[in-house]
């Protein structure tokens, strides 16, 4: 289970929702000292983790369908070669780079105050970016593949979409406490970090591309 739930870890590396966190908290007065903050971001965090949850419970529905051809290509050298030729490729786009600011732009609309169109935008959040996220169904694959019981699979994926969204959710504490503390060590911290932020981002992509990378390493030994 401690080897399925390594694969939630690489993808609690959410750049995007860790972004749109991190600009609701500019976004919304500092007045309010965290009460709308902090209503919006449990709204987005929530709405988020319910979108990966019903996406690795479909998708290990669909892959114990498939039977033993998974146990198979997950025993396989292939599995973990692509595991490490994911890796390598979110390590390029990660050398890349790349501006998401517009983006966040588009997604804060809902943002500005707490309402169901935010817990809308979170759930849609954790579906596009869990269906864009090879560790994820990685993970899967390996929780479908593993001498598991029913149970302990299906309710294991519970746990598996807390841990893929541990950093975000760690994430939007920080920054309901450097609103109450911007002066705080954390808030100055925080503040060199944000005027870093295509360096923090290009960080968190190269540190995913060697987890998963070790991970694919691993599996071949």
């Amino acid at each position: 289970m401690l080897h399925v739930m390594s694969y939630a870890l690489v993808d609690t590396l959410n750049i995007l929702l860790i972004g749109v966190v991190v600009a609701a908290g500019v976004m919304l007065p500092a007045a309010e000292k965290g009460g709308r903050y902090g209503r919006v971001a449990t709204l987005l965090i929530l709405g988020d983790w319910l979108g990966v949850l019903v996406l690795a419970l479909l998708s290990l529905l669909v892959f114990d369908g498939i039977g033993d051809a998974v146990g198979t290509f997950v025993d396989s050298p292939v599995f973990g070669i692509l595991l490490i030729l994911t890796g390598v490729f979110i390590a390029v786009m990660a050398w890349r780079g790349g501006d998401d600011a517009a983006l966040i732009e588009r997604i804060l609309g809902p943002l500005r105050t707490p309402t169901v169109a935010t817990f809308g935008t979170g759930f849609v959040l954790g579906l596009v970016q869990s269906v864009t996220s090879g560790p994820f169904f990685a993970g899967i694959l390996v929780m479908s593949a593993g001498d598991f019981t029913v149970v302990t699979r299906y309710v294991g994926m519970i746990g598996y979409a807390c841990v893929a969204l541990s950093l975000p959710f760690l994430t939007a504490l920080v920054v309901g406490y450097v609103r109450r503390r911007p002066y705080s060590r954390l808030g100055r911290g925080f503040a060199v970090m944000q005027r870093n932020r295509a360096t923090v981002a290009r960080g968190a992509g190269y540190l995913g591309a060697v987890l998963l990378t070790l991970l694919g390493i691993t599996h071949l030994l």
